[in-house]
C-alpha cells in the first residue's frame, strides 16, 4: 500500500490481543482467509479456557483519564479528538495471554487499550502493545501459529518439531518474540512504549490523508528491571504501581505518529516503518485513577480498533480488518460464561 500525505507537513507471541483464523497446516504457508469463531477455539485450545475471562489479555486493570490533542494533529486529522479540550479516555492495561494469574515480572507483551470518548456519542477504541510488531502477519498464520504451539495431551507441551516446521516456513512470527527476549522486565506499566502496530490514515478538513504508524511514548521514560529486581518484585506489582504512580500524577503518554513515505509498508502489522521516520506529535494521555482488581468502566468494553472517529481510516492491513469479528465472539463467551 503506497501512502500519500500532506506535502512535507505531514501472547508472548501466541497470545496477543488480537483473535485471528485457519491456516494450512502446521508445517505450510498460511493463507489470509480467516474463520473468527476458529480462532477463538483455537486460542482456548492453545491458551486455555478460563470461564468468565478475556481470551487474551486477562489479567488487567481499568484506568481513566484524559487526552488534549496538538495543534499538529489538528493539522493532520478533523477527528474531533484532537480539538484541543480535555477528551474523557477509558483505558485498560493488561498482561497478554488468557491467564488472569499469570505473573508480572516476566518478560513479554504488556497492552494499553484505549476508549476515547468524544463530543457527539462518538468513540475511538484501540488496543496498543509493548513492541512494534505484532505476532503475525495474517490472521491465517497467526491461527497457525496457535495451532503449532497447541498442547499435545499426553506430553502437555507443544511438538517441538510442528513449532519449528511453522515457524521456519513463516519466519514473521518470530519477531515479536525476538524484541521482547531483548528487552528487560517491565519496571511499570506507566514506563512501557505502546504501539498501534497497524497503519491508520489521517484526514484533514481539507480531505487530504497522512498515513502512519502510532506510538504512545511514556512521559517518565522507559522503566526496566534487571532480573534479580523482578524476582524479588514477585508475581503482583504492576497493578498496585500503577495506582500509585496515578496518584502521584505521574502517568502520562505522548502520543506520537511516525509518518509513512512513498514505499512504506502500512499494510503489515509485522513491518515497522523504517528507523527516522519523521515524528508528529499528536497529543498527551494522562491517566489518573485506576480502579479497583476486576471492577472499573472498561470491564465489559470491546476495545475493537476498528471503531474509529471521523478523520482518522484505516488501512488495509489483514490483521487489523479481521479484529472485530472474533473480539465480538470472545465478549459474548465472556459475559454468557459470567451470567451463568
Amino acid at each position: 500500500m503506497r501512502p500519500t500525505s500532506l506535502p512535507r507537513t505531514a501472547l508472548a507471541v501466541a497470545c496477543t490481543a488480537l483473535l485471528a483464523a485457519c491456516a494450512h497446516g502446521p508445517g505450510g504457508n498460511a493463507s489470509t482467509d480467516a474463520d473468527p469463531t476458529a480462532l477463538v477455539d483455537q486460542l482456548e485450545a492453545t491458551t486455555g479456557k478460563f470461564a468468565g475471562h478475556r481470551r487474551s489479555g486477562a489479567k488487567g486493570v481499568c484506568a481513566a483519564g484524559s487526552f488534549v490533542g496538538s495543534s499538529q494533529a489538528r493539522a493532520l486529522s478533523s477527528a474531533s479528538a484532537f480539538s484541543g479540550q480535555p477528551v474523557p479516555v477509558i483505558a485498560r492495561f493488561s498482561l497478554t495471554g488468557a491467564n488472569p494469574q499469570a505473573p508480572d515480572n516476566t518478560r513479554g507483551q504488556r497492552n494499553m487499550a484505549l476508549q476515547f470518548d468524544l463530543p457527539s456519542g462518538e468513540q475511538w477504541r484501540m488496543g496498543n502493545i509493548s513492541a512494534p510488531v505484532f505476532g503475525a502477519e495474517t490472521p491465517a498464520q497467526f491461527l497457525g501459529r496457535l495451532a503449532s504451539l497447541q498442547p499435545d495431551p499426553a506430553t502437555k507441551k507443544p511438538d517441538a518439531a510442528r513449532v519449528k516446521a511453522f515457524a521456519d516456513a513463516n519466519p514473521q512470527v518470530l519477531l515479536q518474540g525476538k524484541y521482547f527476549a531483548a528487552q528487560p522486565v517491565p519496571a511499570s506499566l506507566a514506563g512501557l512504549n505502546y504501539w498501534g502496530v497497524h497503519g491508520f490514515g489521517f484526514v484533514n478538513a481539507q480531505g487530504q490523508t497522512t498515513w502512519g504508524k502510532w506510538v504512545f511514548e511514556p512521559v517518565g521514560g522507559v522503566l526496566g528491571l534487571s532480573d534479580e529486581e523482578a524476582k524479588a518484585r514477585g508475581a503482583n506489582y504492576l497493578f498496585n504501581d500503577l495506582r500509585q504512580r496515578a496518584q502521584a500524577g505521574q502517568v502520562a503518554f505522548d502520543f506520537n505518529l511516525e509518518l509513512a513515505e512513498p514505499g512504506d509498508r502500512i499494510d503489515s502489522a509485522t513491518t515497522p516503518l523504517p528507523a527516522g521516520r519523521r515524528k508528529v506529535n499528536l497529543g498527551r494521555l494522562t491517566i489518573t485513577s485506576v480502579s479497583a482488581d476486576g471492577a472499573g468502566p472498561c470491564v465489559d468494553i470491546n476495545f475493537s480498533p476498528l471503531v474509529l472517529p471521523r478523520g482518522v481510516v484505516p488501512s488495509k492491513d489483514p490483521m487489523l480488518t479481521a479484529r472485530a469479528a472474533p473480539y465480538a465472539i470472545s465478549l459474548q463467551r465472556r459475559l454468557s460464561e459470567k451470567a451463568q
